[in-house]
């Protein structure tokens, strides 16, 4: 345990810090020698002062979009064992993100959507969420790698990585594809499996809801997922338009999602996530402009937008919450 403890103090307080300068010094020296720096700023700073300030403003309002999206997925995933309003389960949703952001891979999103959750089902409802996470990683997965088939020439004649990694990128993805799409759909073997762990019988109940997922459910989560990575995408192309990068719905709706593919199969720590998202971001959708300022600002607009303003939102919910936990306790 206190090993443990060892090695969270030194990835929060050490590697994490010290990652995160080191990007932020590199992008910092990218956008120093970007030709043609001043004309960037001012195309940037007549963009925020016309009419194209309204595509901020579709940004926010897709925001709230993209996570009640998330909402109907997490209200249709746990019906089964608890049935909650839309408006509940944004909350939990949002809860959630609040512990997100302070995790590796967001892996704490999980402790704040059981809060909500009655007494007996809060357990079986992590493994229930997790599902609804494979299905948008397997969204991501496929469009990424939709993207890396198209822009691979793109990607080798900029030398971004060789013709061999390529290659082996390419078939690994494919693997991992096929290998999630199979857990996804066989989704009863899991609990087959876990029946026949010696004392099973302790934990068992946690994956027995897996069941009541059938294909058309799991369909229907897919395609909120999708539904889910076309308002991402919008979101980039507005932004895009509005920091003056001049690039087309093609290649910004490829390039992020090559970047998607990147960074869902990178781990992240929560401390250094803003300046590796740019990183990423740079490196692929500068294939295309050398508006590398831009593509630093849009990467920095989604993520205050997309993850800090609902952190913001999910812990004073969390307060809220707890709140009403503790009378219900202490009237018991």
């Amino acid at each position: 345990m206190k090993a443990n403890k060892n090695i969270k103090f030194f990835i929060n307080y050490f590697l994490g810090p010290l990652l995160f300068g080191w990007l932020v010094w590199s992008i910092y020296w990218q956008i120093k020698n970007q030709e043609g720096l001043e004309q960037a700023w001012r195309g940037i700073r007549e963009s925020l002062n016309s009419p194209k300030i309204l595509y901020l403003v579709f940004v926010l309002l897709l925001m709230v979009v993209n996570w009640t999206i998330e909402a109907i997925k997490w209200r249709l995933s746990i019906r089964k064992i608890q049935q909650v309003s839309l408006g509940k389960a944004l909350q939990a949703v949002l809860s959630g993100v609040s512990f997100a952001v302070s995790t590796p891979n967001r892996m704490g999103e999980y402790l704040g959507r059981i809060l909500y959750m009655k007494d007996g089902s809060r357990l079986k409802t992590i493994s229930i969420t997790i599902v609804g996470s494979i299905s948008q990683l397997i969204i991501t997965l496929i469009m990424g790698f939709i993207g890396l088939l198209l822009l691979q020439n793109t990607i080798r004649e900029q030398q971004l990585i060789s013709s061999l990694w390529m290659q082996f990128i390419l078939m690994g993805v494919v693997i991992v594809i096929v290998f999630l799409t199979l857990f996804y759909f066989r989704l009863t073997w899991i609990v087959r499996l876990v029946e026949k762990l010696p004392y099973s019988r302790k934990f068992s109940y946690l994956v027995t809801a897996l069941e009541d997922f059938n294909a058309t459910m799991l369909w229907q989560l897919l395609s909120l997922s999708l539904l889910r990575f076309f308002v991402f995408i919008v979101q980039y192309y507005l932004l895009f338009s509005l920091f003056d990068m001049d690039m087309s719905w093609w290649h910004v709706f490829w390039t992020v999602s090559v970047s998607f593919l990147v960074m869902a199969v990178i781990p992240t720590i929560a401390i250094a996530e803003l300046a590796q998202r740019g990183k990423i971001l740079i490196a692929i959708v500068g294939l295309y402009t050398t508006n590398e300022l831009g593509i630093t600002l849009v990467t920095a607009s989604i993520w205050f937008i997309n993850l800090i303003i609902p952190a913001i939102t999910g812990s004073i919910l969390i307060l809220r919450i707890k709140k009403i936990l503790k009378e219900q306790h202490e009237k018991v």
